[in-house]
């Protein structure tokens, strides 16, 4: 399977950003890909008020992308904004397949929220519960977003719904150490899921952003194996990263190292029973 990581650089129209989507796609198919995955904050950068941005995810934006994902004949994966119903926003995932109507068409809302580094997602976003999956050219693809990639539960969960692709769209915070910790928990979720992780961010805003405490992209990208290994990278500046991806070493991985399959349940401190 041939998939294409699209590190942009989202601005604040989401106008301006749709058609950014539609040029990487364009470029993602000239490459033979069948999937192209786009950062999280696609729709509108972090660091403005996103509430006015937001549309249902069956709205004019994420129709667009639909059109796009029709037109190329790829599925596209793209971060954008939903109305949550209580004043905040939910930071969505969409996925579209190529077809009329688009085969897969499915999203997924983020589920663990960045209150960290000094940062409240939570002011502002509310939490999804639910994790998904969706099949692009017969292979599973788990979706994940940014701060979900801390959480290893969740990677394993994805797998054991079937998924031998994890895509993680991000808009990563910068600061000291920040892009090490991107690479290596990358590498880290690919072992603990036995699956291939597409992890895709924001292209470096570089200082024009850098003093606004959002969170508004390192670059960094990669492709990790289920063995770990960095299969393809980035830089910091925007780019288009293609690479093909053997979903064989799925299998190889979960029968050689075996860890989901020897995972045990063990007593928790907070719901252990005396045996005294």
């Amino acid at each position: 399977m041939r998939i294409a990581l699209a590190q942009i650089l989202s601005g604040t129209d989401p106008a301006a950003n749709l058609q950014l989507v539609r040029e990487y796609t364009a470029r993602a198919a000239d490459a033979g890909a069948t999937l192209v995955v786009f950062p999280e904050a696609t729709m509108c950068r972090f660091g403005v008020p996103l509430a006015p941005i937001a549309e249902p995810v069956d709205g004019p934006w994420g129709d667009g992308v639909r059109r796009i994902a029709s037109d190329s004949g790829l599925t596209v994966i793209a971060g954008m904004f939903t109305p949550s119903g209580d004043g905040r926003v939910r930071n969505t995932l969409i996925a579209a397949g190529p077809g009329s109507p688009n085969q897969p068409d499915a999203h997924y809302d983020k589920i663990h929220l960045y209150d960290a580094f000094g940062f409240t997602e939570s002011r502002t976003v509310a939490a999804g519960r639910e994790p998904v999956v969706i099949t692009v050219d017969g292979v599973t693809v788990g979706l994940t977003v940014c701060y979900d990639i801390r959480f290893p539960a969740l990677y394993t969960e994805l797998a054991r719904r079937g998924a031998q692709l994890v895509t993680a769209c991000a808009s990563w915070g910068s600061g000291p150490g920040k892009l090490e910790q991107w690479t290596l928990l990358a590498r880290a979720r690919a072992l603990d899921s036995m699956s291939y992780i597409a992890a895709v961010g924001q292209a470096d805003p570089g200082e024009a952003l850098g003093g606004s405490g959002a969170p508004t992209g390192v670059g960094g990208s990669l492709v990790a194996s289920p063995f770990g290994e960095v299969v393809a990278s980035a830089g910091a500046h925007p780019d288009l990263v293609v690479t093909d991806i053997d979903v064989d070493r799925v299998a190889d991985a979960r029968e050689s190292i075996a860890v989901l399959r020897n995972r045990s349940d063990f007593a928790r401190a907070d719901r252990a029973e005396s045996i005294g």
